[in-house]
């Protein structure tokens, strides 16, 4: 059977006990609704319960909380067992603490997610076989510092890592570790990435569950776009920098080499990707229809542009289409004409001119070496 997550908002006064009778509730007509209670978190601090349960389906988890004690999810997504045992670190109950009836489980879900972005000089450029290897005494490294800071990998794919921490002190800390590390081993990297290769480190926060589909998907959306077009070395959520002043009132260490996203900021990255991210496809997609949508003037959307990405509007766009197209190309999927009038661009000879720009190379010199 699938295995689902559920998100409830509790009230201020619920207690952790009262969290875990609910829970034990859930377990005594558990099998009427065909479902298994695998076990759940709680955030008195945030007013969240999640609750991990294997069901036939959503309805089944929705009667059987109804009928146990009333309080129905307000939100339920298909989870990933592996996915969540990676970031939360179990998928049943914890241990009984205690001499008590009940086995209370004060652990909230609430995550600090790190996105460690390993980038060569150029996106386009192949590096020689065998040069990945050189990255190797590099990613172990980091390996160490991530574990040596409380850290824990999640997840990797090509130059990118992803980190779950509790704390966000740890994840700054180690953020900062990272950022050294590189710059002592950066001469010995640029054989594998090579030389102007660039390391950015991206620190957010939310829940497990929110009113999006997927697992964790706010917080790794939002460190997935800081890492793409936020300029900087080492750029913090405006909810990660608050969590860092509640722990360490002091302020942030170092702070040369860290930004951190203002409130206004962070709305208008999000508002500014998922604008992006709906129209960058059609051709007719101007700069224009940006200050529409977000609800600026010319004047103001070209300040927070150059002021959060370093990058004009134009640019930024045009830089966006030849990223996914890059994508696209690396899929072997399509021709070159094909990934220029499927991207955005009106023809493939001007494509192909901002695609050497960009990258060193024309789009179809590039797929000749990917077919080598």
């Amino acid at each position: 059977m699938p295995i689902y997550m559920d998100r409830h908002d509790i009230l201020d006064n619920v207690t952790a006990a009262q969290v875990a009778e609910m829970h034990q509730q859930d377990l005594k007509i558990q099998d009427k609704y065909g479902c298994r209670g695998l076990t759940y978190w709680f955030d008195g601090q945030r007013q969240t319960a999640f609750c991990l349960i294997e069901a036939p389906d959503i309805s089944c988890i929705h009667a059987m909380h109804n009928a146990a004690h009333g309080q129905v999810p307000n939100r339920v997504i298909e989870v990933s067992p592996a996915l969540v045992e990676a970031f939360l670190g179990r998928i049943e109950d914890p241990e009984k603490n205690g001499g008590g009836p009940l086995n209370v489980i004060d652990d909230s879900a609430f995550r600090i997610l790190m996105l460690v972005s390993l980038k060569p000089a150029t996106t386009a450029q192949r590096v020689s076989k065998g040069a990945g290897r050189g990255l190797e005494p590099f990613n172990l490294a980091v390996h160490n510092i991530v574990l040596s800071s409380g850290g824990k990998p999640v997840r990797r794919n090509d130059h990118h890592l992803t980190v779950c921490f509790t704390s966000a002190a740890d994840a700054v800390r180690c953020a900062l570790r990272i950022q050294a590390e590189f710059e002592k081993n950066k001469t010995s990297l640029a054989g594998s990435l090579a030389a102007g290769a660039s390391l950015k480190i991206g620190v957010s926060a939310g829940d497990p569950v929110t009113d999006k589909p997927a697992f964790f998907e706010d917080a790794i959306r939002l460190v997935e776009r800081m890492c793409r077009i936020v300029k900087g070395e080492i750029i913090l959520s405006c909810e990660v920098r608050e969590l860092y002043d509640s722990e360490k009132p002091g302020g942030l260490p170092e702070q040369g080499k860290t930004c951190w996203l203002l409130p206004a900021d962070q709305r208008f990255l999000v508002g500014l990707m998922d604008f992006t991210e709906s129209a960058w496809k059609n051709a007719g997609f101007k700069v224009d229809d940006f200050e529409k949508a977000l609800g600026c003037s010319k004047s103001q959307f070209y300040r927070k542009m150059i002021s959060l990405t370093g990058k004009s509007p134009n640019f930024f766009l045009k830089e966006y289409r030849l990223n996914e197209a890059l994508g696209l190309l690396n899929k072997h999927a399509r021709n070159v004409s094909e990934v220029a009038f499927e991207t955005g661009f009106n023809s493939p000879s001007y494509f192909s001119k901002c695609f050497q720009q960009l990258y060193g190379c024309l789009p179809s010199d590039y797929l000749a070496e990917l077919a080598e």
